[in-house]
């Protein structure tokens, strides 16, 4: 699958790219846009346009994209060139990643212009952040302690990450109002408690309730994989792959 060329945003108009409207906007923060598979989620295998926002609220020790979190990069691109590159696959599913989307300032307007272009869109989030977007699925994967970066980076994150990586109010709103999964990141056995004292406190429904294992390898998940679903079966959750890295390892734009 080719990772979709970004190009530089353009200067004129609401959308950028010839496109005109009524006020200019700030551009989007983009590190990647792609074309591959749904790899995590109810939704997994489903050929999707993905939009990587940079730019994160939260520091995860194990975070897989710090190319959109810890070290931010990308390109800022106007709305309009920013849909001309999403939509050139003509996919009917789009994924609005990151990062974390839901901080970013026009996300709303980015999910509404969507909506003209795509049958279906995701927004994959920590839960951290509430926004009135355009979504047909929101995929909210809440951040366990395991999630914490004690020692990483000497551990400058990891009071302001464990203040915000759970917001049970902005859950439960996100819950009420869309469609949604919890997609949870196991490390350990020993996650379990923390995961089921979250769907207690929120009401969640067990149904939408998906785990998968943390790791950026095949031999990591595959190795996890045996006791999570030991634990799935056990609970009534969902199991999870993590497709990409089985078929393309922990690479950009698959």
């Amino acid at each position: 699958m080719r990772a979709m060329r970004l190009l530089p945003s353009a200067p004129e108009g609401l959308f950028g790219g010839g496109d005109l409207g009524p006020a200019p906007v700030s551009p989007l923060a983009v590190a990647e846009i792609f074309y591959s598979v749904q790899g995590e989620g109810m939704l997994v295998g489903v050929p999707s346009a993905f939009v990587r926002l940079s730019g994160c609220n939260l520091r995860c020790t194990w975070c897989d994209t710090p190319y959109a979190s810890w070290e931010p990069e990308g390109t800022e691109l106007m709305l309009g060139t920013l849909l001309s590159e999403a939509r050139r696959e003509w996919p009917t599913h789009v994924v609005v990643t990151g990062g974390e989307p839901m901080i970013a300032p026009t996300i709303v307007l980015l999910t509404e212009r969507l909506r003209d272009h795509f049958k279906h869109i995701t927004i994959e989030t920590a839960g951290t952040v509430y926004a009135p977007v355009t979504c047909d699925l929101m995929s909210i994967s809440p951040k366990l302690a395991n999630s914490t970066p004690h020692e990483r980076d000497g551990g400058r994150w990891a009071a302001q990450h464990d203040r915000l990586r759970y917001q049970p109010e902005v859950l439960k709103q996100l819950m009420s109002e869309y469609e949604y999964q919890l997609k949870f990141v196991v490390s350990a056995p020993e996650d379990l408690p923390e995961i089921k004292k979250i769907l207690e406190e929120t009401n969640a429904d067990r149904g939408r309730v998906v785990l998968m294992a943390e790791g950026t390898s095949p031999e990591t998940i595959s190795e996890r994989a045996a006791w999570i679903v030991e634990l799935c079966k056990q609970e009534h959750f969902r199991y999870s792959p993590r497709l990409h890295i089985d078929l393309w390892g922990n690479k950009r734009g698959t």
